[in-house]
This record gives C-alpha cells, structure tokens and sequence, in this order.
C-alpha cells in the first residue's frame, strides 16, 4: 500500500500568481453550475438564513467588483477600499440586486467574474505593486486573489446546487482550514462551547452537537 500524499501547502495569501489560477478555475466552476438558471430557481432559498440564491450570486458579483476596486487602486498607487461607503454599501447594492431576472444576475456576474480575472491579470504582468495596501481592511492587496477564493468556494457551497464541501480543491483546504481554525476562539460563544470545542481539538473527547460558531 503506497502512503497517502498530502496536498502540497501554498500560502495563498502570500502567492497571488497560484491563488489567481484557483480562483480562475472556481470561477469557472460556478458559472457552469448557474448558466442554466431560472427565474424560479434565483428566488429559491439559498442555505444561507435570509438568503436567496439571487442574494448570493449578486453577492459574488460585487465581491469581484469590490477586488478589482482594490486591486486597480493599487495598480495606480491609491489605497482603494472594497466599498467606499462600507458595510451600507454592500448591503445596499445585494438587496437591490438580488430581485432581478436570472438572465441578468448570471449575465452581471459573468462580467464582474470576468474583469475581475483582467485585473489579476494586470496585476500580475506589474508584479503585484503595492501589495501591502490594506484600504482599511485587515489584510493586503497581494491577498485578494486568496480571499476572492474562499468567497467563490464558500458561496459555491451556499447556492444549495449540488456543490458540497467535499468538492472544495485541496490547495484551498491546505490554506484555509488553519486560517478558520484559528478563528474558531472567537466565535464560540460561551465559556462551556469553549471548553467543550477545545477538548475536542485535543482528542479529548465528542464534538457537541450543541456547539455554534458564528458565521465566517
């Protein structure tokens, strides 16, 4: 019996050039799954609480434009934040586009996937240049291509269309599961969740089926 190759570790955050191509490739994956769309199936509930499927691609699209804003900000030498006026703005622009056609949240979402993937682009052939702008969040502009990534993987999983988990790339797990593993501290809730969560980490015992994390 040949032993099990582990997937090989990419820091994603710190290597834009492979990130780039994952993302690409979730991208991709994506777009194939929702092509065939209906007016029906956008206005299902998503697995998201509150969400419809329309919710979440509308999501996905203004993720892609809020990276590129960042991304082409840093190609000019300007700090760009992803939304420039914040949280309202992101929720503004979901809500008022989660309502409408199939045809044309696919067909937005297209476009914004694909200039998204012209900026990386760009940005690769300069070298990736002000990498370390934060544009008031809490990682740099170098990273984007990672953290569209999980966007794209997580809110693949949330569409409730069939790709799960157990479809997510190896690469993206190798960098990621840490990452929200060492999140896990801060969105168990009480002192028992804790305790409990902590202990199951160690070995030391079930995980209870009580515990919650609040959402990533």
């Amino acid at each position: 019996m040949t032993q099990k190759e582990e997937p090989y570790f990419v820091d994603l955050e710190s290597n834009p050039e492979r990130a780039f191509q994952l993302c690409a490739d979730g991208q991709a994956r994506l777009l194939r799954r929702v092509a065939q769309l209906s007016d029906k199936d956008v206005r299902a509930p998503s697995l998201l609480a509150g969400w419809t499927v329309g919710h979440v691609l509308t999501h996905l699209a203004r993720n892609a434009d809020a990276h590129a804003r960042r991304l082409s900000g840093a190609l000019r030498g300007h700090d760009a934040p992803k939304y420039a006026n914040g949280q309202e703005q992101r929720r503004r622009e979901i809500d008022n586009g989660a309502g409408r056609q199939a045809e044309e949240i696919i067909a937005d979402l297209r476009s914004s996937m694909s200039n998204l993937e012209e900026v990386f682009a760009q940005c690769a052939a300069a070298g990736w240049p002000n990498g370390h702008f934060l544009g008031g969040g809490d990682y740099g502009v170098v990273a984007c291509p990672a953290h569209r990534l999980r966007e794209v993987e997580m809110h693949h999983v949330d569409l409730g269309l069939g790709y799960t988990s157990l479809d997510w790339p190896d690469e993206y797990v190798a960098w990621d599961l840490p990452l929200l593993l060492a999140s896990a501290a801060d969105r168990l809730g009480t002192s028992r969740e804790q305790r409990l969560f902590m202990a199951w980490l160690a070995g030391r015992g079930p995980l209870d089926v009580e515990t919650k994390l609040t959402p990533w």
